[in-house]
């Protein structure tokens, strides 16, 4: 037998499933009018679902990684969406991993990435890929080691469209494994302050699929902070262009309004 403790049973969720249902299909009902109307200004929504989740307090937990929460229905799926992959990788000092060794790999093992840049190179290749070559990354993967340093080298814009990068640690040879997990989860990223927008679901999913990943997202969320669902102030639901919906609040805040 093994000697080993069985992890902590998730605590059961508090979020109402009717409740939530509702927000969903007010949100598609709302998405679907904007969308069919002639006399509204076109939508520059980019087909997300997102969960806005606020917290009582700022948990501390490590703020370049995020929390990977798996979901049912994943919104990146490697067959369908062909998406577009980057891996950063550290050139700036002596590295076993090079960018030609790293394509080797990605050849060899058919991982779904789909380009390699070096740091030192960020910013001009990342014009030409996105500008020139017309290809815009959906996810970026970056050693560890680098993140904190990125956003100063990114820029603001790259910031500001949420595509942190996501630590990979290429000294494990489960390269094609880590990109998958992150391709099928929520990222969770932990700011500064009490509040955090977590991509979701995609609109082309239906009804259904789009609240088993918010469900799905809100447990997860609440089971990997410190305090769990006594930290845990609001969950709202949205699109890019929508308005906010409540799907909890706990319920000490709703007894002092």
């Amino acid at each position: 037998m093994s000697n080993m403790a069985a992890p902590p049973p998730r605590q059961q969720s508090k979020v109402d499933p009717k409740k939530l249902n509702r927000a969903v299909k007010s949100l598609m009902k709302w998405w679907d009018s904007k969308s069919k109307s002639e006399d509204s200004e076109p939508l520059e929504d980019d087909g997300f679902v997102y969960l806005i989740v606020t917290l009582k307090k700022i948990p501390q937990m490590d703020r370049t990684s995020p929390v990977m929460i798996p979901l049912p229905h994943p919104l990146i799926d490697l067959v369908e969406d062909s998406p577009a992959l980057c891996l950063i990788i550290d050139d700036r000092k002596k590295n076993k991993i090079t960018k030609e060794s790293a394509l080797k790999k990605i050849e060899a093992e058919n991982i779904p990435i789909s380009a390699v840049i070096k740091v030192s190179k960020l910013k001009t290749d990342l014009v030409k890929l996105e500008l020139e070559e017309g290809k815009r990354c959906d996810l970026y993967f970056a050693e560890k080691k680098l993140l904190p340093s990125l956003p100063k080298l990114l820029g603001k814009e790259f910031v500001k469209k949420k595509k942190n990068p996501i630590a990979i640690n290429l000294w494990q040879g489960n390269w094609k494994e880590q990109v998958e997990k992150a391709c099928e989860s929520a990222l969770f990223f932990v700011g500064t302050g009490t509040c955090s927008v977590v991509k979701v679901a995609k609109l082309s999913m239906g009804r259904k699929e789009i609240a088993e990943n918010v469900m799905a997202a809100i447990d997860g969320i609440a089971d990997s902070i410190p305090g769990k669902w006594k930290n845990v102030k609001l969950f709202h639901l949205k699109l890019a262009e929508s308005l906010a919906l409540p799907v909890y609040q706990r319920a000490r805040d709703l007894e002092l309004e």
